[in-house]
């Protein structure tokens, strides 16, 4: 194990500078007068938008600490985000805020909130949370396991489904509207139009059809959603109570169609039986009343369409990591022959 000392530098931020800082975001989370003896850090490997290191936090008391280091600051985008991600989504705040306000009280299983810094005049947004020791959901080839997490995402929406529970406006969330759907739909068609694909005049004829899709979208009941519950940005923990169901990466958190969360934890290769099945799952888990299966599965195919069409409009000659690696021209479509557009 490699240990970094409290006056080395690890990467864009001094060891002593994040000790410091962590200290006093623990003092606020746990109360008293936490202090730290020493401190672990090990980037991690695997990152697709922001630098994040794992802590082993060791306090005077004798309790370590195993935390996330997330820099959410814009000097802190990995080279390919900083070119791919597109500048309109991004807010440093939003993920921070999300696992402050929304996450923090809401007994979901998702990380404990450990602390923050935010100091936008030195461009400083640091997320401290707990390190949940899981697998990623995309390695686990049980079904069940793919269940549960669409039960879980059930109950994360029916919490939110109502305006009085919705969070404040406080939080930088993005908002699904028709300009937010309109938008994608121009970024997929400029992209698509410069592509030598030759199903290019096929996308060209949906997208001069697609405000039906968007009308149909913009209809749906909004809640707030995890925004790219794709299954690389959920963790499965097993404990002595059950299956512990993590999400992470809260970047794109909003207030939108519940059914956009799963049409991110349904896509890819799966069967249609095996897609129908995860969504009647998690609609066996909303409260009585707050969709048909017939509503929900045909929300689902509209959500499924705009998922293709936001990919394909992501970034110019972008390609999307292995996880996300689809044919997303194909996905829109074959989703909107199947809706009549």
């Amino acid at each position: 194990m490699t240990k970094t000392l409290f006056g080395e530098t690890h990467g864009s931020v001094a060891t002593a500078e994040l000790r410091g800082a962590l200290q006093l975001a623990l003092r606020d989370s746990l109360g008293g007068s936490p202090r730290i003896v020493h401190l672990e850090r090990r980037p991690l490997a695997y990152c697709t938008s922001f630098a994040i290191e794992e802590l082993d936090v060791h306090l005077a008391d004798g309790r370590t600490l195993q935390l996330v280091f997330k820099n959410l600051s814009r000097a802190a985008l990995v080279e390919a985000a900083r070119h791919a991600r597109p500048s309109f989504l991004h807010d440093s705040r939003r993920e921070i805020e999300t696992y402050r306000t929304i996450l923090r009280e809401g007994c979901l299983g998702t990380a404990t909130w450990y602390g923050a810094v935010v100091a936008p005049p030195l461009d400083r947004y640091w997320l401290f949370i707990e390190r949940v020791a899981g697998t990623v959901l995309w390695q686990i080839g049980d079904l069940s396991a793919w269940h549960d997490v669409a039960r879980w995402l059930a109950r994360l929406h029916a919490r939110f489904a109502d305006r009085s529970t919705r969070p404040a406006h406080e939080v930088p969330l993005l908002t699904y509207d028709g300009a937010f759907y309109r938008r994608w739909l121009t970024r997929a068609r400029a992209a698509v139009g410069a592509s030598d694909d030759s199903r290019a005049a096929r996308f060209a004829h949906l997208a001069d059809r697609y405000e039906r899709a968007v009308e149909a979208l913009a209809a749906l009941p909004k809640t707030f959603i995890h925004g790219e519950l794709y299954a690389s940005n959920v963790l499965v923990q097993q404990t002595s109570s059950g299956r512990r169901v993590c999400p992470i990466d809260w970047e794109m958190a909003a207030i939108g169609p519940g059914p956009i969360d799963l049409a991110a934890l349904t896509a890819g290769s799966w069967s249609e039986d095996d897609r129908r099945a995860m969504a009647l799952a998690y609609h066996a888990a909303l409260p009585a009343g707050t969709w048909t299966a017939a509503a929900l599965l045909d929300a689902l195919e509209y959500c499924r369409l705009h998922l293709a069409v936001q990919w394909l409009g992501w970034a110019e000659g972008w390609t999307p990591p292995p996880e996300h690696a689809h044919d997303w021209l194909g996905e829109a479509l074959r989703v909107a022959e199947r809706l009549g557009l």
